[in-house]
């Protein structure tokens, strides 16, 4: 294969040049229809909640205020246009934004090796389990968990990275079981804090809320972007896990490809262990001619995946940003420094404290829910765009047992769980977390970049991003490169 200045610029890194097909006839859904063609953004919102918005922002706004909300509006409209972005690629190709950046030079095996790398540093801590596990411990012992119990903890927080994996060897296709499962943690979980907010919390924190979306603090009258020694580290990481967060949302375009939306479609998904068939997961993608009739098709995709990304994403993560932000601000005194084995249970024991045993269960109980479903996405995103990444750049891999991708998917989950279960011994998980979420900071500096070289030089003229969407990726990593400067000259 030529890999020189005469191959297709799609295969001078050392990968097989696309293919040629039809771009398929987008779906036309009406009512609740729309239900049923939406899905990757469910996917990424879900992962969301349980971590920017559950986790970090609680802490952050209980220590710095609310008027802080604005770094999370911008970062979830900067996250929505990276999607959307992500998703052109996909639609354009079928293949999974790591294969476009494994198109671009040096080569494919280094890129391969850096977003792997880099993905394991941002979610090959298992956090979300071990924080979930201390609103569990909440649940039973009626208490937040202490240094003495960090044993119990542990244990609880293993049984909880492995209920994650139980659930991902079963179904058909693991996107489809993940998007329903996304779809009753949204909609039961943003309903919960929703009734909750709208019973407990008063009006001037809603007005100081909407107020802190552009910046304003309602107690000093004035803007108040920064606070005055406000801890970068944890606002660094706040920014990068308001929405979803580096490689997380970099996954959205392998789950729109086994959702099928545009190119996906020819190139097939990746099936489950127990109730999934053998699929022929196509290594590379394919493009189609951007005729009259394409193109009619090509605006047809993008209706769906702006009701994907718009719809669904960028409104879900305004509101699990800002209704779990109200009530946490509510019940704790402003100042207090969320850490420790207790932090998702946190705001459970205050409210028990102050209205009663029973809406302190189920606070509880959603911060477990929450948190749970976080981690079965973070540990399915990962063990998916590895696979995706070694499926596409070795033939010998893709040759082995058959050349059934089942095999691979997972038998890179069973590492990542080992590591998982020994990883949870190495600190807080809150303090796993927050460096995660630098490191994400830190993957969408250089991915928007990434991805803006990709579809403006990759994919054909009539399908590449307008002007501004192209400034908008570039403001996108300047956003993320100051927070992370701040983030580390704060350490």
């Amino acid at each position: 294969m030529k890999t020189g200045s005469s191959a297709p610029p799609e295969a001078r890194s050392g990968l097989d040049p696309w293919g040629r097909a039809e771009l398929p006839d987008p779906p036309t859904p009406k009512g609740f229809g729309w239900l049923g063609v939406v899905g990757p953004g469910i996917i990424v919102l879900g992962a969301s909640i349980g971590s920017g918005e559950f986790l970090l922002g609680p802490a952050a706004f209980v220590r710095h205020g609310l008027s802080i909300l604005w770094v999370t509006l911008a970062a979830i409209i900067l996250q929505t246009i990276f999607n959307l972005e992500l998703m052109r690629y996909t639609l354009a190709t079928g293949e999974p934004i790591f294969t476009g950046f494994m198109r671009t030079r040096p080569s494919s095996t280094l890129w391969a090796w850096v977003y792997a790398i880099l993905y394991f540093l941002q979610v090959g801590w298992p956090a979300w389990a071990g924080t979930a596990a201390g609103a569990i411990f909440f649940l039973f012992e009626k208490r937040i968990a202490t240094a003495a119990d960090v044993n119990v903890v542990y244990g609880i927080g293993i049984a909880t990275f492995l209920g994650c994996v139980a659930i991902l060897l079963v179904g058909r296709r693991i996107e489809r079981t993940l998007e329903v499962l996304n779809w009753i943690l949204v909609l039961v979980g943003l309903g919960s804090f929703l009734g909750l907010a709208l019973m407990f919390v008063p009006l001037p924190t809603w007005i100081s809320a909407l107020s802190g979306l552009a910046g304003f603090s309602t107690e000093r009258g004035s803007f108040y972007f920064l606070p005055e020694g406000a801890d970068f580290f944890l606002l660094g990481a706040l920014v990068a896990y308001s929405g979803a967060g580096g490689a997380t949302n970099l996954t959205l375009s392998n789950w729109a490809r086994d959702k099928g939306y545009g190119m996906g479609e020819r190139t097939g998904y990746i099936p489950a262990a127990i109730g999934g068939q053998k699929v022929n997961l196509a290594h590379t993608g394919f493009t189609f001619n951007p005729d009259k009739r394409s193109m009619e098709r090509w605006r047809g995709w993008w209706r769906i995946v702006r009701a994907d990304q718009v719809g669904i994403f960028f409104c879900g993560a305004v509101l699990g940003m800002t209704l779990p932000a109200l009530l946490y601000v509510t019940f704790l005194p402003h100042g207090a420094e969320l850490q420790g084995l207790g932090i998702a249970a946190a705001l459970a024991n205050s409210i028990g404290e102050k209205i009663g045993p029973f809406v302190a269960g189920v606070v509880a109980f959603l911060g477990a829910w929450v948190l749970f479903k976080t981690q079965l996405d973070n540990l399915e995103a990962m063990t998916r765009s590895i696979t995706d990444i070694l499926w596409t750049g070795s033939h010998r891999i893709r040759a082995w047992r058959g050349g059934d991708v089942r095999r691979l998917y997972y038998g890179v989950l069973a590492a990542i769980v080992v590591w998982g279960i020994i990883a949870l011994r190495l600190a807080q998980p809150f303090f796993l977390l927050q460096i995660g979420a630098n490191v994400a900071g830190f993957i969408f500096a250089v991915s928007s970049i990434h991805l803006l070289y990709v579809n403006t030089r990759l994919l054909p003229r009539e399908l590449r991003p307008p002007l501004w969407r192209r400034a908008a990726l570039v403001a996108m990593s300047l956003f993320y490169t100051t927070f992370l400067v701040l983030s580390i000259s704060s350490v």
